[in-house]
């Protein structure tokens, strides 16, 4: 069974770690979206360098994330964009939507 988390590691600091795939993707978006929406810092960072493999899904878990920073009046940074995603990404024509660090 794959394992993946993101966590809050200092406020305004988060990190994404583990296997994203379509079985982690579904509460990885719920917990990732409260922790974006309830931090109190204005200015987010998204640590991937803990991705241990990603399918699309992760993906689309960088650009939820992205959104619900934007909707909830947060700035988000993205960091450490491993390069099966970061390959995903450009193949995608999605890698200048994400706010790469």
């Amino acid at each position: 069974m794959s394992q993946a988390t993101i966590i809050e590691r200092a406020p305004g600091q988060l990190q994404l770690a583990g296997v994203l795939d379509y079985r982690t993707g579904p509460g990885l978006r719920e917990q990732g979206a409260r922790l974006i929406t309830g931090c109190s810092v204005k200015r987010l960072s998204l640590d991937c360098a803990a991705v241990e493999k990603s399918s699309s899904v992760g993906l689309s878990l960088l650009l939820a994330f992205t959104r619900d920073a934007r909707k909830s009046g947060h700035e988000l940074s993205i960091s450490g964009l491993p390069e099966d995603m970061r390959q995903i990404a450009q193949v995608s024509g999605l890698l200048e939507l994400l706010p790469l660090a």
